[in-house]
């Protein structure tokens, strides 16, 4: 991905990719987007705070956390609570794929479940399969999206460096940082996504991919 940053208000970015995500949305499908970043970048905030915005554009909006699509706990756990390869791994691709990216595609139902399992007490959420209007956007907010073959149609990456992610990460989750650190080298979010913010500063977040 080429293109300069260009630094844009904190209160105005979901405002902004909101329009972008509206201008891509078709008239007979789902827009299915991903908004990638580690947890200390908030990914799920700002799906959140797009649901507004997009609504107010006159697009039925949903989000999903992609941590409610982790695996059993007792496959992702299987080499204790602190396994960086294991926890590359957390995320059940085939399971969102199979019960909400390809119902959204452009051959699908267009119903789809909003999730799968708790994260925190891994039990079933049983939460009743939801239907997308023709033109909803639906986003999947979470960390280590890219790079899995995922049938996303439009990318929003939240971009930290190394230093940063170190700086912002709490005590008990800095056993992840390493992952984060391959997934920059190996898959390059920042290089591939259709849409990126830096937010080393989430004070003074930069976005590349967005028309002014």
């Amino acid at each position: 991905m080429t293109g300069a940053y260009r630094p844009v208000e904190p209160g105005r970015l979901a405002h902004l990719l909101a329009e972008h995500l509206s201008g891509l949305a078709a008239h007979d499908r789902a827009l299915r987007v991903a908004v990638d970043g580690p947890r200390c970048a908030a990914p799920a905030s700002l799906a959140n705070a797009l649901i507004a915005p997009l609504r107010a554009r006159g697009r039925a909006a949903d989000h999903i956390a992609a941590e409610s699509f982790w695996r059993d706990a007792s496959l992702r756990l299987e080499y204790g609570h602190e396994d960086v390869e294991s926890f590359a791994e957390w995320l059940d691709a085939g399971a969102l794929c199979r019960e909400v990216l390809d119902p959204l595609g452009p051959d699908g139902t267009g119903s789809y479940l909003p999730s799968l399992r708790d994260p925190a007490t891994n039990r079933a959420t049983r939460v009743p399969a939801r239907h997308a209007e023709p033109g909803a956007i639906v986003i999947v907010s979470g960390e280590l999206l890219l790079g899995r073959g995922l049938p996303f149609d439009a990318t929003v990456h939240l971009s930290t460096s190394a230093a940063g992610r170190v700086r912002r990460t709490h005590a008990e989750r800095q056993w992840t940082l390493p992952a984060f650190d391959r997934y920059d080298a190996d898959v390059r979010p920042a290089d591939t996504a259709d849409v990126v913010v830096r937010v080393d500063d989430p004070r003074h977040p930069a976005v590349r991919g967005v028309a002014a």
